[in-house]
């Protein structure tokens, strides 16, 4: 009995730190963060959101502030940037202002939906993983407003990469993951790819590291409002990343 109370006492000590990027995101920031509420704030766990906007011109900042007025500046924490830095360095920054033990990264355009974000955190619970990814290509998950051609794209890049690469994970460039804090740290540290392809890295190091990974099936939405920010230079950049992670991991 004193180990299971022991346990509980872990698990209720864990916090969570989730970091929200963003640009441009003024429609669907307030979207989002209701839904975390919604899924989190009677969850009994720790949590806190951290939104890094990287000079939106589009007043998603103003947004943002109103936002930490309605949920409270222990819920909402705001650590804006002057300009577009690129993912990897917003995270970087999002993780010195964290004080949770855990990392939750996510997209702020409603891709990613914070109805998973429980099942994440069992997961890891359960068997200790050093992170969790959610998968859009395990029985349960998929995709949801994408066209015939860019789902053939995504199927094919993640086909090509697994033949490739042997990463032990079954979606590598999605970014819906929960991380312990040590653990991602090392990964950033590690990586040296930028913007899209970032996320794959990120998985392939951790698979050199020896790190656990679980998987949690989810359904990724294509954004409702704005505008995507993948384009023809994001493949080119996946296809050289994609050659340089084979040649030297």
């Amino acid at each position: 009995m004193a180990a299971t109370i022991y346990d509980s006492e872990i698990t209720k000590s864990d916090k969570y730190s989730i970091l929200l990027p963003t640009y441009n995101e003024r429609e669907n920031l307030p979207i989002i963060i209701w839904l975390i509420m919604k899924y989190l704030d009677n969850s009994g766990y720790d949590f806190e959101v951290i939104i890094i906007d990287d000079g939106s011109p589009d007043g998603t900042l103003d947004v943002a502030k109103q936002l930490q007025n309605i949920y409270g500046s222990s819920k909402i924490l705001l650590r804006p940037r002057e300009k577009k830095l690129g993912l990897g360095t917003a995270y970087v920054h999002g993780m010195k202002h964290a004080t949770g033990n855990f990392i939750i990264i996510m997209d702020s355009d409603l891709s990613h939906h914070p109805k998973f974000i429980p099942q994440f955190i069992e997961l890891q619970q359960e068997q200790d993983y050093d992170l969790v990814s959610g998968t859009r290509y395990k029985d349960g998950g998929g995709v949801y407003g994408w066209d015939f051609k860019r789902k053939l794209i995504s199927r094919g890049a993640n086909f090509i990469t697994q033949l490739l690469l042997r990463p032990g994970a079954s979606d590598l460039t999605g970014s819906f993951r929960l991380y312990k804090k040590d653990v991602l740290q090392k990964l950033i540290d590690s990586c040296v790819s930028k913007g899209y392809v970032f996320q794959m890295e990120m998985i392939i190091r951790a698979r050199q590291f020896e790190f656990t990974i679980g998987e949690v099936p989810i359904t990724f939405v294509d954004r409702v409002y704005g505008e995507s920010k993948l384009g023809g230079s994001e493949i080119v950049q996946f296809a050289k990343a994609l050659l340089y992670l084979f040649a030297t991991t």
